[in-house]
């Protein structure tokens, strides 16, 4: 990684941009600084600044407020200028609507969706309120913590 002069930044250099309800770096290119919202990933960046037409290479310190604004408007309009398998929210259980979710509304949605399967007494939420492995992993001699470290012999 390339080492930032910091007399090439200029007096106008924000260090710290806020969108999405999330603190983004300023010294990190745009493309990858956007993974700092929850809800966005590498790909997602990528094409959220496809979207906003800026350059993904651009350090986000040097957006100017114009450009800042373009990406919060990308954010709102991803859901409907990306296809549905790049979607993290196809066919909501409540809405049956095709969404994409940012920020606070990942881990509230995650936490709703737990307490309805705990509600309905479904194996996942069962295993979910015991804080079990939920998706078939080994539990026997894997993922262990607390009192059950260590290996048991049989008594001969």
């Amino acid at each position: 990684m390339k080492k930032i002069d910091e007399s090439e930044l200029g007096e106008d250099f924000n260090y710290i941009l806020r969108l999405a309800d999330s603190d983004i770096d300023g010294l990190t290119r745009i493309g990858m600084g956007l993974t700092s919202v929850k809800g966005v990933g590498a790909r997602t960046a990528l094409a959220i600044c496809e979207i906003a037409g800026i350059d993904k290479e651009k350090l986000g310190g040097h957006l100017n407020d114009e450009e800042q604004q373009k990406i919060r408007d990308a954010i709102e309009s991803y859901p409907t200028e990306v296809p549905l398998w790049m979607l993290n929210r196809q066919r909501d259980i409540e809405t049956g609507d095709e969404l994409h979710l940012f920020s606070m509304d990942v881990s509230m949605t995650q936490d709703d969706d737990i307490a309805r399967l705990r509600a309905t007494k479904a194996y996942r939420g069962l295993r979910h309120a015991a804080r079990k492995r939920v998706r078939g992993q080994r539990t026997r001699s894997n993922g262990r913590s607390g009192l059950t470290l260590g290996v048991q012999r049989k008594k001969a």
